[in-house]
């Protein structure tokens, strides 16, 4: 069991990192550096992305915020380090960064190659802003133009609080309506990205987990850049529970899950409370429930192990 007052890295500057006004970037930068794990910066379009790769791995490198890798297989585990003002943001997205931080550990522990794991910069969007403005939208044209548009891209946000697996179905809602080669390419990565999970999820015995539509995170950014991503969240049981019967008893409600804009205050009450709280001043550290993270944990190591 994870312990969020556990005086080992990283998670002794867990609380340092939810702090109010806390430049995130430079704590997490200095995180990394405590840790020893092997990290690059990468600016793109502004946005401040961390790539964190194996010892034995070849670094990313950059011209111009142009990506440069060798064409080969890779596992991609992306968390973004921003938050909206206001809130702690234990939640959304803090606890996953740090989740991905102690996977690395793992990873390096137990040698094993062909992975980065990725911060992403911007993903919180502002008024007025749309998902072109989004960090991962730029992030995911360098992925692509470096050769990595094959990769097996999974992004963890809001993995905090809960015990039950989500696998995101919100990318094909979003196509559904919509049809060519590149949709239909699209289609067949996204699924065979959430048969993997769902292939490590039952060797790892994890019995809570389930598919369904969720809010968008720098996957909307990666699928408007052409880039399959699969979202990865995590909700309580009874949560996940009533999801599951709304959305038998209305299969549209995926459509307020998916697109914020469309949602009243009556059908904002329907969304589970875990997504409710997100981007809010309740999204703190009391609400997160630290007993289920090697869930997580144990699950992205495994993505990574081929």
């Amino acid at each position: 069991m994870i312990n969020l007052s556990s005086k080992s890295l990283p998670w002794n500057r867990f609380n340092n990192f939810i702090t109010p006004d806390i430049d995130r970037f430079t704590v997490l930068k200095n995180i990394l550096e405590e840790t020893g794990l092997k990290y690059k910066v990468i600016t793109i379009s502004g946005n401040r992305h961390f790539f964190i790769s194996p010892p034995q791995g070849e670094a990313p490198k950059s011209t111009n915020g142009i990506i440069h890798e060798p064409k080969k297989k890779q596992t991609i585990l992306v968390a973004h380090y921003d938050r909206v003002s206001g809130s702690q943001g234990a939640n959304d997205n803090s606890t996953a960064v740090f989740l991905l931080i102690e996977t690395a550990l793992k990873l390096l522990k137990n040698n094993i190659q062909n992975w980065y794991i990725i911060f992403t910069d911007k993903e919180e969007l502002t008024s007025g802003e749309g998902i072109k403005n989004q960090g991962a939208y730029t992030l995911a044209a360098g992925l692509i133009s470096a050769g990595l548009e094959h990769a097996r891209v999974y992004n963890f946000d809001a993995c905090g609080r809960g015990d039950t697996l989500i696998i995101s179905t919100s990318a094909e809602h979003l196509v559904k309506n919509e049809n060519s080669e590149r949709i239909n390419k699209f289609r067949t990565s996204i699924k065979d990205l959430q048969e993997y999970a769902l292939e490590k999820a039952k060797h790892l015995g994890i019995g809570k987990v389930m598919l369904a539509p969720t809010p968008f995170s720098d996957d909307a950014g990666f699928l408007h850049a052409g880039l399959a991503a699969q979202t990865i969240t995590v909700l309580p049981s009874n949560e996940s529970s009533k999801l599951i019967s709304m959305l038998r008893r209305d299969p549209a409600f995926a459509h307020v899950l998916v697109n914020q804009k469309s949602r009243n205050a009556g059908s904002q009450l329907l969304i589970p409370e875990t997504w409710q709280i997100l981007n809010t001043a309740k999204d703190s550290v009391s609400r997160l429930t630290p007993e289920n993270f090697y869930i997580v944990l144990r699950f992205a190591e495994s993505l990574c192990k081929g």
